[in-house]
Formats: C-alpha cells, sequence, structure tokens
C-alpha cells in the first residue's frame, strides 16, 4: 500500500514539508509506503475547461498534473499539503486541484484522502474546508486527526516545535493506515464498492 503526499507549497523543503514528512513517517512506521510529491516553482495553468482530457484521459497542459496524474493510478490514499495565503489554500495547488480531479478524478474515487495546511497565524481552518471539498466531490473517504489538520511556524524550525500540530500529523498517519488496511482486508473479502446510479445534475436556474 502507498500513500502519495502533494506538496503544494512552492518551497520544497518548507513548512508544509516538514508536516508532511512527519505524516509519512508515521505512514512508514505503519508499513505504508510514502512518496511527497512537489509541485515546484513554476506557474500552473488552471482548467480552462476543454474538456480534451474527457477523450484523452489527460489534461491537455502536459506539465506537473499530468505526472501526479500518473502518479495517483498507483496510489491507495492521498494527503495533500499547503501552505496559507491569505486564509486560503495557495494559489498553485487550486490550479494543480483542479486539473488533476477533472482529468484523472475516476483514478481517485474510494480512496482514503486527507488535507494538510500549515500557516504562520490563521487562515487554516478556511483552508482545510477548501481543500477538503475535492475528496467529498469525488467519494473519497475523508482521514481525521485528534484535531484540525493543521500546523504553525513561519520557518520549518518553529514547526519543529509545535509538539501539538506534529502529534496531529502523526495521529494522522496513523488513522490513514489503520484505514487503509481495514480497506485491503475488505477487499480481500470480496467487499467493494456499490455501484454508482447514473448520475443526475439539477440546474438551479430553469
Amino acid at each position: 500500500m502507498k500513500v502519495l503526499l502533494i506538496n503544494g507549497s512552492p518551497n520544497a523543503a518548507g513548512c508544509t514539508f516538514t508536516a508532511l514528512s512527519e505524516v509519512a513517517g508515521q505512514l512508514d512506521k505503519n508499513g505504508i509506503q510514502t512518496e511527497i510529491f512537489q509541485i515546484g516553482k513554476k506557474p500552473i495553468s488552471g482548467c480552462i475547461s476543454c474538456r480534451n482530457c474527457k477523450n484523452t484521459g489527460k489534461c491537455v497542459f502536459d506539465d506537473v498534473v499530468n505526472k501526479a496524474a500518473a502518479k495517483a493510478q498507483e496510489c491507495d490514499g492521498l494527503i495533500v499539503g499547503s501552505p496559507v495565503y491569505y486564509a486560503s489554500a495557495n494559489g498553485s495547488v487550486i490550479s494543480f486541484l483542479d486539473r488533476l480531479f477533472y482529468s484523472a478524478g475516476s483514478s481517485l474515487a474510494y480512496k482514503p484522502a486527507a488535507a494538510v495546511c500549515s500557516a504562520r497565524r490563521a487562515g487554516t481552518t478556511a483552508t482545510l474546508d477548501e481543500l477538503n471539498k475535492y475528496f467529498s466531490i469525488n467519494q473519497m473517504p475523508v482521514v481525521s486527526s485528534q484535531y484540525w489538520n493543521m500546523v504553525h511556524g513561519n520557518t520549518p524550525e518553529q514547526v519543529a516545535q509545535d509538539e501539538e500540530g506534529l502529534q496531529i500529523m502523526r495521529t494522522l498517519a496513523n488513522n490513514m493506515a489503520w484505514l487503509l488496511k481495514c480497506i485491503e482486508i475488505g477487499r480481500r473479502e470480496g467487499i467493494v464498492p456499490v455501484q454508482e446510479e447514473r448520475h443526475r445534475q439539477t440546474n438551479f436556474i430553469r
């Protein structure tokens, strides 16, 4: 079993990475493989609603999103981390997730997921709410911890002093590992997701 951890920060070894590393380390202790995927510093275009991915199976912009989509097919769980910018997730990670879920959402459905955020002070709960919506619209069980999945600090060194925040990350990892193992046992017993009904869309304006 493997969990893909997305670092939505442009800083490869910053505060968000510190939080995700704590999660990854605890997952490893639970026998779960991990990979931290950096979205990097290059600009990431938002979705332009061209619908090309519906025909080709991948986004028309062949960049870091398609690389992550290939890894998403192989993972059993997903964790997305983001720094807090103006009480919101980093703009790059939102563009990234818009395109990832639109083009590769089917390969993520039913896989446990969680959001993690880092902030100097505030805006964390709004950011978590924003990120969790991607999972809940895509039939992904959302994994929780003993508190909201956040760490505080302006530098990785300060995050390392957030003892409660790091404990939250470890508890999140333990819960993710437990759920993944439960799902694996269920799969062996022949328990599979219920077949979906045909999607129905109702517009608010007629």
